[in-house]
């Protein structure tokens, strides 16, 4: 049943729709009169908007003419003329919403009216696609329109240089994927100098796929991690022992179908007992949780030459769905170096979180959010309250023609595998195109198999190659073609019957050797040829397979998502033409094994294995089952941003700071700043108790030494105070802030007052690079125990918010204390430089050559890439005068105090 919420949104589509509509009509009555214009007369009319916006015309009252020129730019340059649907879906993505559109209405040319629009500001607008071959495609094939209309168009892919993604995110509109969109802010967030930023801003996004990337991978944070100093940790071998003691059931609890443990009360009595420690729940224990579920998750989750082989002595882990070894990857959160245990391999080091954001938070950055997808209904209760954006279903240009068919479910997979067979066989025959989705790698290689013993030739895409694979999907919807594909394999390339025109157009112009962007006269000269030829080939045999049915959708297996199944079937039936789709399942499958299908079980009890069942039964426990899974991975997704927000308020007070650092504020007055509240915190200390005859002034005095180079003595102060009984500590106070200031003036007149501000500026940004890391560290150590809070009847997420604010408060005072103690204390070298004076040499260090990325992948894994340091994200800075301390030594340390070995950091 739909929420009250659901059914708010909805009755409020009327009226929004009603809005679409009379921008329409206004666009339309538009046309004629810049159908008329010359090429030069249309594009002048960009300069005419943005002269208007400067002047301060809303974007609002510009839409009908904007939109207006986009329609007749596009016409004339591709030959494609929006319809009247595409520009409702165009200005609901302008007004900042989700315009829900099927599969195969245009949604890559109904983004240009709004992008164009709000490029007129010239703040920016960022298009954000699934992956990089889509991004690029889209960017040169829509880029024509912008550049038709004088707006530069930019892509940002992996792997491109500081200097070539600066130059593209200077673009009116820059094309890219979530991914690195996230990454580029976490990297300009560790830059060294406002020249190493990419980004300018966030301005607008139009996210494609919107659900996708809002909403299925928003479990998975964006995470930039550089290797952690020290040694790989005894303890995680002492836990995985540990752990071979405990008993499933007795002393721990799995739940396999949300890969979690929880360790029950025997178990922890057993824990507490082998470590030496009273209490497992107090807070200097927390880290050893991590350590436990990690152990117990490694002894029960993660199985030996299923989940990772163990080769030469190392873990590798295999990929469930290809049952590839995947080199290099590893699982984070210390999740290997367990696995590592267990097995009894060496154990290496982990990495170090530099700098990390959920999908959900980058994306609330942008001052207006808008996106698209053909399947956001189910979850427009989700979009609304976490990210604002309302959820409007455009109408099809032509109506839905497709049959979707019941579901037929089989005793096992063999039985659905043969049947599937047969089916494709059939309408192979009859020279029907067949379209067959599968949940895995696995799964299509092994009906591909099949295929191949029955001789149906076939494409296979396993969303690995998405240049290759949108070629095939351009020609899936060709007679005879049968393509199986993963579900998310070939997103953003229509299937159309008898082929994609446009697609083929594109690639005879790449194999003529003609690109958009650096043969553009040429380009659009020969396009509307080339296209019409295109065009020509493909109508026969377009109105060949619509009489045959059109594209047949055949999945394989149900999706948890109720979403991934629409989008598949959404492949069929685009604009009007025929189509049909229906799903073959097996009481084998994932979804029904692990969510309770008992009622269709014991329907299928006495009938023989190839009969397949068709009942509402079926129906709804599919149903039941997918609402199940749904249900939990929002409230993942929520409870993820419940506790990200408590760290976004954090990282985004942090990285204002920093910012303003890096922009080149003068921090003079700051640093002034900073002084007076560590000397005052440090004198308040240890004259806060007691009598000034009580003060231990000596022990006051050897702790401002470590700060700065103290000339005053006690003798000195105490002297001036009139003796040891008249000192107050507002007068000690003064004095010391006195002889600091005096110090810290001699030694910016022997650096230079210049040198001294960039010293300033470079100490304070390396301070805070290692901190802010140091910190992250400390609030996942935070999480990973918190829960156990509501055991002592807390909630969990109000003691984070105060934890965490206390150690964000600690975190600030211990950057102002060590950028103070830096400054004073950091050797400065004068080197010449000619005749000009000296410059100072700050000896900075780097730090490490490689860093991780760690993102959601497009199947919803998550994928870990290894690249070198690119200028301006290498953490430069300089040292510590301790090493940072990774996870395992906190760990240990941890550990050492619990078991009576001294003073230890938890």
């Amino acid at each position: 049943m739909a929420s009250f919420l659901e059914k708010v949104l909805r009755t409020g589509d009327k009226k929004v729709l009603s809005r679409l509509r009379s921008y329409t009509d206004a666009i339309n009555s538009l046309e004629d009169s810049f159908r008329e214009l010359s090429d030069a007369e249309l594009r002048a009319e960009t300069d005419a908007f943005r002269a208007r916006v400067a002047d301060g015309e809303a974007l609002d009252r510009l839409l009908p003419e904007a939109f207006a020129v986009v329609r007749e730019a596009a016409s004339r340059t591709l030959g494609q003329r929006h319809y009247d649907v595409q520009l409702m879906g165009g200005a609901a993505l302008h007004l900042g919403n989700i315009a829900e559109m099927k599969t195969g209405e245009g949604k890559t040319l109904v983004a240009t009216a709004p992008a164009y629009l709000n490029a007129l500001s010239g703040k920016g607008v960022h298009v954000v696609t699934v992956n990089d071959y889509l991004a690029e495609y889209q960017a040169n094939l829509m880029g024509r329109v912008y550049r038709f209309l004088g707006m530069e168009t930019g892509v940002v892919l992996a792997n491109q240089d500081p200097e070539v993604r600066r130059a593209q995110y200077a673009a009116d509109i820059t094309y890219g994927t979530n991914n690195e969109f996230g990454f580029d802010y976490l990297r300009d967030n560790m830059a060294w100098s406002p020249e190493e930023l990419v980004q300018r801003g966030h301005n607008f996004a139009i996210v494609d796929e919107v659900d996708s990337i809002l909403i299925d991978e928003a479990r998975t944070p964006l995470i930039i991690s550089g290797p952690a100093s020290g040694e790989a940790n005894r303890w995680y071998t002492e836990f995985a022992r540990l752990v071979q003691r405990l008993k499933p059931g007795t002393d721990y609890e799995v739940d396999e179908k949300k890969r979690t443990v929880g360790v029950l009360e025997s178990g922890i009595e057993k824990v507490e007992d082998w470590l030496g420690i009273d209490n497992l729940y107090e807070s200097q224990n927390t880290p050893l949780i991590g350590f436990l579920n990690n152990a117990i998750k490694a002894k029960e989750l993660f199985r030996a030459n299923k989940d990772y082989v163990v080769l030469k002595g190392e873990v590798m882990i295999v990929d469930e769905h290809t049952g590839r070894i995947l080199a290099g990857r590893r699982y984070n959160e210390g999740m290997h170096q367990a696995i590592e245990a267990k097995e009894g391999v060496e154990i290496k080091a982990e990495n170090q979180t530099l700098a990390t954001v959920t999908l959900q938070n980058y994306f609330r950055l942008y001052d207006k959010l808008a996106g698209m997808t053909g399947t956001a209904e189910t979850e427009a209760a989700e979009f609304m309250n976490t990210y604002g954006l309302g959820v409007v279903a455009i109408p099809t240009n032509k109506p839905l023609a497709r049959i979707d068919r019941s579901d037929l479910v089989y005793k096992n997979e063999v039985a659905k595998f043969a049947a599937v067979v047969k089916d494709i066989e059939e309408r192979h025959a009859k020279g029907q195109p067949v379209l067959v989705g599968t949940v895995s790698v696995e799964k299509s290689e092994y009906l591909s198999k099949l295929l191949s013993q029955r001789g149906v030739r076939h494409e296979v895409l396993n969303a690995k190659n998405h240049a290759r694979e949108a070629a095939i999907v351009a020609q899936a919807g060709r007679r005879g073609a049968v393509t199986v594909a993963t579900n998310m394999a070939g997103r953003g390339t229509d299937i159309m019957l008898g082929g994609n025109a446009e697609f083929n157009a594109v690639e005879r112009m790449r194999e003529r050797g003609l690109d958009p962007v650096r043969d553009a006269e040429q380009y659009e000269r020969v396009w509307d040829g080339v296209l019409a030829e295109c065009e020509a080939a493909t109508k026969a045999e377009h109105e060949e397979v619509v009489a045959l049915g059109g594209l047949y959708v055949l999945g394989t297996e149900r999706h948890e998502s109720r979403r991934i199944d629409n989008q598949l079937r959404g492949r069929s039936g685009r604009q009007g033409d025929p189509g049909e789709s229906r799903f073959y399942l097996s009481l084998a499958d994932d979804l029904m094994r692990l969510f309770n299908a008992g009622a269709a079980q014991r329907l299928m009890a006495g009938a023989p294995d190839d009969t397949a069942l068709e009942h509402k039964i079926v129906s709804r426990a599919i149903a039941s089952a997918q609402s199940q899974v749904e249900g939990r991975n929002a409230e993942q997704r929520k409870n993820v941003l419940k506790y990200d927000d408590v760290l976004n308020r954090q990282r985004e007070a942090v990285y204002r700071d920093r910012r303003r650092v890096l922009e080149g504020d003068d921090l003079q007055e700051q640093i002034a700043q900073f002084v007076d509240e560590v000397i005052t915190s440090t004198v308040v200390d240890r004259t806060a108790v007691g009598h000034p005859e009580d003060w231990d002034l000596e022990g006051l005095w050897e702790a401002l030494a470590t700060i700065y180079p103290i000339t005053l003595t006690v003798d000195e102060v105490v002297e001036e105070a009139g003796g040891r009984t008249r000192l107050t500590a507002e007068f000690l106070r003064e004095q010391i802030l006195s002889d600091a200031r005096l110090v810290y003036a001699q030694r910016e007149e022997e650096v230079g007052a210049e040198a001294m501000r960039n010293l300033e500026r470079r100490v304070l940004l390396s301070v805070i690079g290692r901190k802010w890391p140091e910190h992250l560290y400390e609030m996942d150590y935070l999480k990973e125990g918190i829960g156990l809070r509501a055991m002592a009847q807390r909630d969990p997420l109000v003691e984070y918010q105060r934890e965490g604010y206390a150690m964000f408060q600690a975190m600030m005072e211990a950057i102002r204390e060590e950028t103070v103690t830096f400054l004073f204390k950091m050797e400065v070298r004068r080197q010449r430089v000619g005749a000009a004076g000296g410059a100072v040499d700050l000896q900075i260090p780097r730090q490490p050559s490689f860093l991780q990325y760690t993102a959601p992948g497009e199947s919803g894994e998550t994928q870990t890439r290894v690249e070198p340091v690119r200028a301006g994200a290498d953490g430069t800075g300089p040292a510590a005068e301790e090493p940072a301390v990774n996870r395992a030594e906190r760990r240990a340390r941890a550990r050492a105090g619990a078991s009576g070995g001294g003073d230890s950091e938890a």
